[in-house]
């Protein structure tokens, strides 16, 4: 059968998502695990991959197996061999036809971000940080220049593999609770770095050193000369995709219960 999964995680200690040699990645403990469990090499399938250092709330990934469990026994058995900072939230089973990429409607990202005039520590990696202010209404008048579909290669990392730069970006909101920053993105998909690229821009808007118009001529370009350097991973979060409610998985993600 069918098993779909839904993890979180903190990034700080790993080397993004996909499994690499050094087997120092989400997915890799993720399959080490699974492995522990059922006695068997299972490979996974995720949504989207993260980043060195970004985190997930909602990864949901998919995998096939002859093995018949309760969802609650896949959930526990994987925790039990995972390290602490990983964690399965939720099992079910899912037809054949859905896939944990293919299927997935949009996919969701929050950055938060703090702003004071000294670095954090005890939410070191968990926010990312700008010691000078930013200007709500500037950043939010930038934020309109990304929605739709575009050519988003100006946002775009030498490294990625996506098939086309042309994607659609579906929201953009903003929101300030004191000192912290809570930027959501929701797209249909997204290039490698493309929200850190983004932040990059719209941190150099907020702090005034372009106008909220430089986004559209950024974007216009299709160059990733023409943006502002890539920010820091710290304080991004990979919130999950979303599917059809036909497939009957959790839409929500868990709260930032560390933050106002």
């Amino acid at each position: 059968m069918r098993i779909a999964l839904g993890i979180s995680y903190n990034g700080q200690p790993y080397q993004g998502w996909q499994s690499q040699s050094t087997g120092l990645t989400i997915q890799d403990k993720l399959e080490k695990a699974l492995k522990e469990f059922t006695t068997q090499k299972v490979t996974t399938l995720c949504a989207g991959r993260t980043d060195a250092g970004v985190h997930g709330l909602m990864q949901v990934v998919h995998f096939d197996t002859p093995l018949e469990r309760d969802m609650g026994s896949w959930i526990r058995g994987t925790n039990r061999y995972l390290p602490d900072d990983i964690s399965v939230q939720w099992a079910q089973e899912v037809p054949q036809d859905f896939h944990a990429r293919g299927s997935a409607l949009s996919r969701r990202y929050a950055y938060i971000v703090l702003e004071s005039p000294v670095r954090p520590s005890l939410e070191s990696g968990r926010v990312g940080w700008v010691y000078r202010s930013l200007d709500e209404e500037a950043m939010r008048k930038a934020a309109l220049y990304l929605l739709g579909e575009h050519d988003f290669s100006s946002f775009r990392a030498s490294s990625c593999q996506a098939l086309s730069p042309i994607k659609t970006m579906m929201r953009v909101d903003i929101h300030r609770h004191g000192p912290y920053w809570r930027f959501e993105f929701e797209g249909n998909a997204f290039l490698h770095h493309m929200i850190r690229n983004i932040m990059g821009c719209m941190v150099a808007i907020g702090q005034g050193f372009q106008p909220p118009e430089w986004m559209a001529q950024v974007i216009a370009s299709q160059s990733r000369d023409a943006a502002a350097p890539t920010f820091s991973p710290d304080g991004l979060y990979f919130q999950g995709p979303v599917y059809d409610p036909q497939w009957g998985l959790p839409t929500a993600t868990p709260p930032f219960h560390w933050l106002p």
